[in-house]
């Protein structure tokens, strides 16, 4: 089986690129599944209903989400969707739900959401201590677990990875929107990524317009950011999965 997971969408041009370009890459590399980050697509914060439909349109099986989760007030009509999760670590009793399970090809895939707690400026409970807890609580249920950590600083999502090696079938972080080269088979069978990278405007600064952003960091002005234009970019990872013992085979970063 075949995994693929894709980095976090910015701006509508980003929806474009995975309705031009998904069907070609499942195509070619026999993908089985597909997770999508989806918080920054609502020009660069959040999820509307439109964006939602559009992206689930595309052929994706799991939309993850992030720190913009809340971003535009329409994610309160499908929030509840079988398709969506936000972080598992927001606080308790807040709407949605944190992971998913879905079916395919006879496997029950679970796919988690996490949210990081360094440099994220989110009220969050310890993503560690609840990926424990819903992995404990659903590991005799499914064949695979994916986590999507949304974080910002690479040591947490390294810490991550190994305290979760051997108790998950694959981590792969999103947030930073830069597609790390750190690709690995962790030492108890977990595959690892410290981060897929995006979807979006290739000449952009993680996404957005490059003289807005440039004013920013020279002025220290609260520049308004707006989505970068021209050519996008797709980025992500293809997680190769033996059927027999569900463990990560390969690991293929996507690049288009």
């Amino acid at each position: 089986m075949k995994v693929l997971a894709i980095g976090d969408l910015v701006g509508n041009i980003a929806i474009k690129k995975l309705r031009n370009d998904l069907v070609k890459i499942k195509k070619e590399e026999k993908i089985d599944f597909v997770i999508v980050n989806g918080e920054n697509v609502a020009e660069g914060m959040g999820m509307t209903e439109k964006n939602f439909d559009d992206i689930l349109s595309t052929g994706i099986d799991v939309i993850t989400m992030g720190n913009h989760t809340w971003g535009k007030k329409d994610i309160f009509k499908f929030i509840d969707h079988p398709q969506i999760i936000r972080p598992a670590n927001y606080s308790e009793g807040v709407v949605g739900k944190g992971y998913t399970i879905r079916k395919v090809k006879n496997k029950k895939i679970a796919v988690i959401n996490l949210i990081g707690r360094v440099d994220m400026n989110v009220l969050s409970e310890n993503p560690f201590l609840v990926a424990k807890e819903i992995v404990e609580k659903i590991k005799n249920d499914v064949d695979m677990i994916f986590v999507d950590f949304h974080g910002e600083a690479t040591a947490e999502k390294i810490a991550f990875g190994y305290y979760m090696d051997g108790k998950i079938t694959a981590m792969f972080g999103t947030h930073t929107h830069v597609q790390t080269a750190d690709e690995k088979i962790l030492p108890k069978g977990t595959g690892y990524i410290t981060d897929i990278g995006m979807t979006g405007p290739i000449n952009s600064v993680i996404g957005m317009n490059i003289e807005a952003s440039l004013k920013r960091f020279e002025t220290s002005l609260p520049e308004r950011y707006k989505i970068a234009e021209g050519e996008a970019m797709l980025n992500g990872v293809i997680f190769e999965i033996n059927d027999d013992n569900c463990k990560v085979e390969k690991i293929k970063r996507i690049q288009m």
